[in-house]
């Protein structure tokens, strides 16, 4: 009984060290949009929902884009984001300065696709 017990511990430990590090969208500071035209410098194509990485004012930055489903579903699949791709990322930057933006629409190759 005692290892079952240590088992749920972890299992809830984990669950909730996940759910802290999955962010929350009141984090990003909705009153400033930036729009940023910028290569691909990586290309996270996953779930929960694809990431990018540019770079910008001489820094590497997260760019959190939708969920895979959502993207191809608005025509954006994977193999339209490519490293080295110049795109035009609109969205907003994370409030503590983490270099992070919440995409809320991206334009590749002359085509815009809604995120949100």
């Amino acid at each position: 009984m005692h290892i079952k017990s240590l088992l749920t511990g972890i299992t809830l430990t984990l669950i909730a060290i996940t759910a802290t590090a999955h962010h929350g969208w009141s984090s990003y500071d909705s009153s400033k949009v930036l729009k940023i035209e910028a290569p691909l410098s990586e290309v996270r194509y996953r779930n929960p929902h694809a990431e990018v990485t540019i770079q910008y004012q001489g820094s590497p930055w997260e760019i959190v884009l939708a969920p895979i489903s959502r993207m191809e579903a608005r025509g954006l699949p994977e193999q339209a984001l490519t490293v080295g791709k110049v795109v035009t990322i609109e969205g907003y930057p994370r409030q503590d300065g983490v270099h992070e933006i919440r995409a809320e629409r991206i334009t590749v190759d002359g085509k815009t696709t809604e995120l949100r």
